[in-house]
């Protein structure tokens, strides 16, 4: 963190913090637009997330304040609205939850600060809603365990915020340990951890600086198209999502989806988690240039028969096919615009950064914004 919490906490509420956490943002690794189909995804915490600094008040208020935005808000103890302005909606929705709850919680000042772009895919969203949940089952020793604050916060994008997302963010932020992704069964929330050993390699996160307004419409459309795959193959075999299928068994019925758009859906859904199965296989055997292939050919997939890529994301990746020091790179997130990720070989962040934002300048029109990242841990007191 490039700023003193602490420090700006007490210039601005005029006392000291009692307490101060962090709590990571996170990426996929590799699994995209698998969890809505039943199959794995493979997330990783990172280092880059929200910090919060709290303290009590007398005067049995909620006041959220963040350094990344000029609004600031006060609640009562019964904040069962949404009125805090975009970003406070979700400290306010995990409040709300636990007082509903009829948990025991008095008037608290929060100062926020986050180092994680906003809407850039990377969970900032998922990050302050754990920070905030961690923060109080912490400081007010609430019982909660982590399942509980995660399905929380699930709750609170699902219901109080409305948007209608899956719960690996949540997922990732709270249960990520340092040098491990979580392979994620999405359907039972089984999760077993893999150790990720990057040694010579970093993770260099490239953000396409893209407007995501495409990603919410198209998003709905390939669930839509998705459910008309499974839709189609149910007429002749009994399948509750499509990861249940290998991609041999796909071929043997493919003949009942007669779109072609809707078999290549269905084709990149039961492949890519075939993936996530190898991309596993070969981090258990320490093999990082394996690991990078399949990050290429989850793209490619993701670019051709998914076709949630764009010109920006696709810019980044054909930038990382061509340089000598990444051995692999993908988009990550739901796509038309937000991130890629790529393994760096280290010692190379600022030849990287300064030849790929030539490069995407050159086929975008203005930068993309380059960020360096190891593999980080879950929630934590400061």
């Amino acid at each position: 963190m490039n700023i003193n919490l602490e420090e700006k906490f007490a210039g601005h509420y005029h006392k000291k913090a009692d307490a101060l956490y962090f709590t990571p943002g996170r990426v996929n690794l590799i699994g995209e637009h698998i969890d809505y189909n039943g199959g794995l995804v493979m997330p990783c915490a990172i280092t880059l997330g929200t910090w919060v600094a709290i303290a009590r008040n007398n005067d049995n208020k909620f006041r959220f304040k963040s350094l990344n935005f000029d609004i600031e808000t006060e609640v009562d103890n019964q904040p069962n609205a949404k009125n805090g302005g975009v970003w406070a909606n979700y400290p306010i929705g995990i409040l709300n939850e636990m007082i509903q709850d009829g948990k025991e919680i008095s008037g608290l000042d929060f100062l926020f600060y986050g180092n994680i772009p906003i809407g850039s895919g990377l969970s900032s969203s998922a990050s302050i809603e754990i920070a905030t949940a961690y923060a109080l089952n912490n400081f007010f020793n609430l019982g909660y365990q982590q399942l509980e604050l995660v399905k929380m916060a699930k709750r609170v994008e699902n219901d109080f915020i409305g948007l209608n997302s899956g719960i690996m963010d949540q997922f990732a932020v709270a249960f990520g340990e340092k040098d491990k992704a979580i392979v994620l069964d999405c359907e039972t929330l089984k999760y077993k951890l893999v150790d990720v050993n990057l040694g010579n390699y970093v993770l260099a996160i490239i953000n396409t600086n893209k407007p995501r307004e495409l990603a919410d419409s198209k998003y709905n459309e390939r669930v839509a198209e998705c459910q008309e795959a499974l839709r189609l193959l149910n007429t002749e075999i009994t399948l509750h999502n499509l990861c249940e299928l290998t991609a041999e068994k796909l071929a043997l019925h493919s003949h009942l989806i007669k779109d072609e758009v809707v078999l290549n859906r269905a084709t990149h859904v039961v492949k890519e988690n075939d993936r996530v199965h190898l991309a596993a296989k070969a981090l258990n055997g320490g093999n990082l240039e394996e690991f990078g292939r399949l990050m290429y050919a989850s793209h490619q997939s993701l670019r051709t028969l998914y076709e949630v890529s764009g010109k920006e994301l696709d810019a980044v990746v054909d930038f990382c096919t061509g340089y000598p020091h990444v051995i692999g790179a993908r988009m990550t997130g739901a796509g038309f615009g937000g991130c890629a990720i790529a393994l760096l070989e280290k010692g190379f962040e600022e030849d990287f950064a300064k030849h790929l934002t030539d490069y995407y300048v050159d086929q975008v029109g203005y930068p993309a914004a380059i960020y360096i990242s190891e593999i980080g841990s879950g929630p934590t007191k400061l």
